[in-house]
C-alpha cells in the first residue's frame, strides 16, 4: 500500500518541482512569441545597474574581467529586444537599454565598459548591439543625444583597429561596422567590414558548410550555424542586400543547401542533438530556421514555411518547460536541462546564456511572412526513419526507430577548451539522452563515459577517452573510421557503422585495439535517466520493467526516458554494467545510469577487436518508457558488415 501511495503523490510531486516562472503559453503565434520574450525580459531588471549599462546575474568567474561580463548580461537579450522592436513590437523597458547605451560607452560613466583591446570578450558583444541598431535604429539609436552617439560610435569602432581570433569572431565585428553604417556614423570603416567578409568566405568548405576557422580546422558544430556562422550570413544577407547583393545571395544559396542537412539535428518532439561547446546556450540552436525567415530565402523541398516554422517553435517549446533551465526569479541558469557547471567553458559568465535570444528573430517578421501565416508542419515524413551521410562535419545522422542520434568521428575543438573529449570526441551524441561530461578524472563513475571507449593503463585509477581523433572518413557512404593514439604505444582503429532498417535501434562500433602495455576497457552506451516511477534508484529488473539488467556481454537500463543497452556481440567476454554515473555528469539529466561493458587486455602488438551493439529507444508523444514491446527489437541482434568482418578475418588468420 505505501508504494501505491508514493505513485500517486509523485505526479503531484514532480509537477511541483518542474514549474517555470513563466505564464502558460503555447507559444504558436508571433504575439505568444513576443509574450515570452518579455518575460525572459522583464526579470533582468531587478539585476541591472542605476544606469542601465549592467546587467549582473551572479558571481561565478570566466577567463575575462567582471565588467565585461556584466556588459555580456546586458548586451545578449539586445538579440530578441531589437527583433521585437524591429518588427513593430513594444517594450516598456526598452529605455533600460537606451540609457545603457548611454552610459556603457560612456568614458566619464561609472558603468563604462570599457575600452577594447585586442581579442577583447567585448567586441563578441558588439554584434548584438550592431545588429540592434541596424534593425531597429528608431527605437534604440534615434533617441540617443548627440554627445551620446558620439561616445557610441567611438566605443564601437575602437575595434576596428584591434587584433581578432581567426574564428566566427570576425562576424562580430562586421555587424559592428553595420550597425554604424546604418547609423550614417564617420567610424564606419568599409575596408574593414569587406576584408573580415572576404576572410570569413575562406572558412566555406561546400554544400553550406563553413568551420569555424581556417584550413585545418575539423571543428563544425552549432557555431557553424545558428550560433554564428549561418545566422551571421543570414541576418548579413537581408541588412546588406542593398549594399553587397551578390554575396547576400551567395550566403543564401549557403543556407539552402546547409538546411538540407542541419534539419536532420532535429527530432519530431524538437529536441535538437547537443554536441561541441556552448550547449548554454540552449534554443540558439534552432536560430536559423528563424534566421531563413527574417533574410525570405526561398525554401529548399521537402522544407516549406510550416516545416520551419514546426522545427523552430518545437524547439522554443521544448526549452520553455525545462524548469532547471530558469531560477525562481526567470532569469536563466548556466548548463542545460538543469543548472549544471560541469558542462561549461571558461567563458560562460551568469549573462551567457542570454544567447539565446537569438532565436527570437523571427519577430522582427512581420505577421504576413509565410512563416507566421502558414500552418505549422510536424516533421516532414519523408525524412523520418532515415540515415543520411553528411561528409563534411564527418556525422552520420539517423532517425530509424524513433531515436534521433550522429554518430561522429574526426572533429576537434582547434583549441583547448573544457571537456572537449566529451563534447567533440565521442562516438555517439543523441537528441533525447544528450552527452555527458567528467565530473572528476579517477573513477568510471566520475568520467560520464557514455559513448566512448574509456582505456586505463594503471589498472582503473585514471581514464583517457578519445579527444584527438586521426585519419577519420567516411567509406564508401556507408560508414565511419578513424584512428585514436592515447598513448605513443597505444593505438585504436575504430569504425562505426549506423542502424539497418532491420535492426534499427541498434548501430554497431568495431574496435581494432594494438597496445604495448596492459589496459582496462569500458565502453559506454547512452546515458538515460536512472530512477525509477517513485523517483528511488533503478533495481534490478526482468522483461520491459523499468530497472537495470547486467549479465556477462551485456548492460541494459529502462526507465521512463525508454531503453538503453549495450552488448559484446565480438567475443562476449566483456562484463556487462549498467553503471551508475556521478551525480551531474549528463546534460539531460542528474541523475543516470549508463550501460557499459568492461574487460581487462594484455599486451598486444597483433592487436584485440572489440565489436559491440549499442540498443537505444527514447520515450516519445508524452509516453512513459520505451514502446511496448521493445524487447522483441532487443533479441534481434545487429549483423556487423561484410567488408568489416573481413578485416577482422584477415588479421587473426592473416588471409
Amino acid at each position: 500500500m505505501q508504494e501505491i501511495a508514493a505513485f500517486i503523490r509523485r505526479p503531484a510531486m514532480d509537477a511541483f518541482v518542474n514549474r517555470t516562472p513563466f505564464s502558460p503559453n503555447p507559444l504558436q503565434t508571433k504575439d505568444e512569441l513576443s509574450k515570452f520574450l518579455k518575460e525572459l525580459l522583464d526579470p533582468l531588471a531587478a539585476h541591472t545597474s542605476p544606469g542601465g549599462a549592467r546587467i549582473h546575474l551572479g558571481y561565478t568567474g570566466t577567463h575575462f574581467d567582471d565588467d565585461a561580463a556584466q556588459l555580456e548580461g546586458f548586451s545578449r537579450p539586445i538579440w530578441g529586444l531589437a527583433a521585437l522592436l524591429g518588427g513593430g513590437g513594444e517594450y516598456e523597458g526598452t529605455k533600460r537599454w537606451v540609457d545603457g547605451f548611454t552610459n556603457g560607452s560612456d568614458p566619464q560613466s561609472n558603468e563604462f565598459w570599457g575600452n577594447m583591446r585586442d581579442k577583447d570578450q567585448r567586441m563578441v558583444e558588439c554584434s548584438a548591439i550592431g545588429f540592434s541598431i541596424a534593425v531597429a535604429k528608431e527605437k534604440l539609436w534615434d533617441p540617443l543625444s548627440p554627445e551620446a552617439k558620439a561616445n557610441f560610435e567611438d566605443w564601437l569602432g575602437g575595434m576596428n583597429d584591434k587584433e581578432m581570433p581567426n574564428t566566427n569572431w570576425l562576424w562580430f565585428r562586421v555587424f559592428a561596422n553595420l550597425g554604424l553604417s546604418k547609423a550614417g556614423s564617420q567610424r564606419f570603416d568599409a575596408k574593414r567590414m569587406k576584408a573580415d567578409l572576404d576572410h570569413l568566405d575562406t572558412f566555406y568548405i561546400g554544400g553550406g558548410w563553413s568551420r569555424d576557422g581556417p584550413e585545418g580546422v575539423i571543428q563544425l558544430d552549432y557555431y557553424s550555424s545558428s550560433f554564428a556562422i549561418q545566422f551571421a550570413q543570414l541576418a548579413y544577407s537581408k541588412i546588406a542586400q542593398k549594399e553587397d547583393p551578390e554575396r547576400c545571395e551567395e550566403y543564401r544559396n549557403r543556407a539552402r543547401a546547409f538546411a538540407l542537412d542541419f534539419v536532420h539535428y532535429f527530432d519530431e518532439e524538437g529536441r535538437a542533438i547537443p554536441f561541441g561547446r556552448s550547449m548554454t546556450y540552449r534554443f540558439a540552436m534552432s536560430s536559423f530556421w528563424g534566421a531563413l525567415a527574417f533574410a525570405d530565402v526561398e525554401l529548399p523541398a521537402p522544407l516549406t514555411w510550416g516545416v520551419v516554422k514546426g522545427l523552430q517553435l518545437r524547439n522554443i517549446r521544448y526549452w520553455a518547460k525545462q524548469a532547471g533551465a530558469y531560477a525562481s526569479d526567470g532569469t536563466l541558469t548556466i548548463g542545460f536541462c538543469y543548472p549544471n557547471h560541469n558542462i561549461t567553458e571558461n567563458y560562460n559568465s551568469p549573462g551567457s546564456p542570454y544567447w539565446c535570444c537569438k532565436s527570437f528573430v523571427t519577430l522582427a517578421v512581420p505577421e504576413t511572412h509565410p512563416f507566421w501565416t502558414s500552418t505549422e508542419e510536424a516533421y516532414p515524413l519523408e525524412l523520418r526513419d532515415t540515415v543520411k551521410v553528411l561528409n563534411y562535419p564527418l556525422h552520420i545522422m539517423s532517425n530509424l526507430g524513433g531515436h534521433t542520434f550522429l554518430l561522429s568521428s574526426g572533429q576537434q575543438c582547434s583549441y583547448p577548451v573544457k571537456q572537449s573529449a566529451a563534447k567533440y570526441g565521442k562516438l555517439a551524441y543523441s537528441s533525447a539522452f544528450g552527452y555527458s561530461v567528467p565530473v572528476g578524472n579517477l573513477t568510471l563513475e566520475e568520467i560520464g563515459g557514455d559513448n566512448t571507449l574509456a582505456l586505463s593503463d594503471d589498472g582503473g585509477e585514471t581514464w583517457k577517452c578519445r579527444r584527438a581523433t586521426k585519419e577519420a572518413r567516411i567509406e564508401g557512404g556507408k560508414w565511419l573510421r578513424s584512428m585514436w593514439y592515447p598513448w605513443n604505444d597505444v593505438e585504436v582503429e575504430t569504425w562505426l557503422v549506423p542502424p539497418q532498417k532491420e535492426t534499427p535501434l541498434w548501430h554497431v562500433r568495431v574496435h581494432r585495439i594494438k597496445t604495448g602495455r596492459a589496459l582496462s576497457s569500458a565502453e559506454g552506451g547512452f546515458a538515460i535517466y536512472g530512477q525509477r516511477e517513485d523517483g528511488r534508484a533503478l533495481e534490478p529488473s526482468t522483461d520491459e520493467d523499468f530497472g537495470t539488467h547486467e549479465r556477462a556481454g551485456e548492460g541494459r537500463a529502462a526507465s521512463k526516458a525508454g531503453v538503453s543497452g549495450i552488448v559484446d556481440i565480438g567475443s562476449g567476454e566483456r562484463k556487462g554494467r549498467a553503471l551508475r554515473t556521478d551525480a551531474n555528469t549528463n546534460l539531460i539529466v542528474p541523475r543516470a545510469v549508463l550501460p557499459t561493458l568492461m574487460q581487462e587486455h594484455k599486451a598486444s602488438d597483433r592487436g584485440f577487436w572489440l565489436v559491440t551493439a549499442v540498443f537505444a529507444e527514447p520515450s516519445s508523444g508524452g509516453r512513459e518508457g520505451a514502446k511496448p514491446g521493445w524487447t522483441a527489437q532487443w533479441n534481434v541482434r545487429p549483423k556487423v558488415p561484410k567488408e568489416i568482418s573481413a578485416n577482422i578475418m584477415r588479421a587473426y588468420t592473416g588471409r
